[in-house]
């Protein structure tokens, strides 16, 4: 369907597989959080958060809990100790990867124009 399809029939934004995708990829952590579970398939959280650098053990905690019940990631954890946990995109958190490759083209594209 298309956008121009669910015009007048919406109640908001949320209502439409527009909103829905904003849903799954929106928020300041999600897409970075997924690139680098796409650079290097399984991840351990310490390194995930030292990839990203400036994100809080708080917040990269919340948000992995929110995009595993989302669907679009899978923990593991490991019975032994120290604990170990890894993470990796699910089936559905791949399918998003044709997005961010759009998302990538667009901004090559338009970033040269703003130098």
């Amino acid at each position: 369907m298309s956008m121009k399809e669910f015009e007048g029939s919406i109640q908001s934004l949320t209502d439409t597989p527009f909103g829905y995708t904003l849903s799954m990829i929106g928020g300041k952590w999600r897409l970075v959080i997924m690139y680098w579970l796409i650079e290097y398939d399984v991840i351990r959280f310490n390194e995930l958060q030292r990839l990203i650098g400036t994100i809080t053990y708080k917040t990269l905690s919340s948000q992995l809990r929110e995009m595993e019940a989302d669907g679009l990631l899978i923990r593991t954890e490991y019975p032994q100790i120290p604990p170990k946990v890894e993470y990796r995109l699910s089936e559905k958190g791949r399918s998003l990867y044709p997005i961010m490759e759009a998302m990538c083209a667009w901004g090559q594209e338009h970033q040269e124009s703003t130098k």
